[in-house]
């Protein structure tokens, strides 16, 4: 009898072996959830650039950013809180933020260097009140230089974001 109960204990462990392990729980993985300041809502399409001119208007500054950087420092931040203000204050204007760079770099780095500069300044409008739908943006990359001096101070001045209108009151 011993023998049949070592060899039924072989078979079972056999068995078992043979079947192995049941499988894991497959764990499904959690979409990740953005923070609420992370979380886009569908982009604001920007107004049309055509055949509308766009005017400085002396209310509203001009904004600087440092070399290879589209982050807005906080002296341009203040700026443009000043600049949403009289923006606010004329709801029939729109408004066209350029962005320049200085000489160094490619022309096409500089167009896309100038692109994020007005982006960021069009998303801080925003964030500030603005209807996205009133904002475009440009990229004029090195093109339109204000200084044309081979300086730091010249080079400077022209890393810069320029916010202009066009309304009822701009023609």
């Amino acid at each position: 009898m011993n023998l049949k109960v070592l060899q039924l204990s072989a078979i079972g462990v056999l068995a078992l072996s043979l079947t192995g392990c049941p499988p894991k729980k497959q764990v499904k993985k959690e979409e990740a959830v953005k923070p609420p300041e992370e979380q886009t809502t569908k982009p604001v399409e920007e107004p049309s650039l055509r055949g509308k001119d766009y005017k400085e208007v002396p209310e509203i500054g001009t904004i600087y950013f440092d070399l290879d950087q589209a982050t807005l420092r906080a002296d341009a931040r203040d700026t443009l809180a000043k600049n949403y203000e009289v923006l606010k204050q004329h709801s029939d204007w729109e408004a066209l933020v350029e962005g320049h760079c200085d000489e160094r770099g490619t022309t096409e780095y500089n167009l896309g260097l100038g692109q994020k500069r007005a982006a960021a300044v069009r998303q801080y409008y925003i964030s500030l009140g603005m209807d996205g739908g009133h904002i475009a943006t440009i990229s004029y990359g090195k093109e339109q230089p204000i200084c044309s001096e081979h300086t730091d101070e010249c080079w400077g001045k022209n890393r810069r974001g320029v916010t202009k209108v066009r309304g009822v009151e701009t023609k």
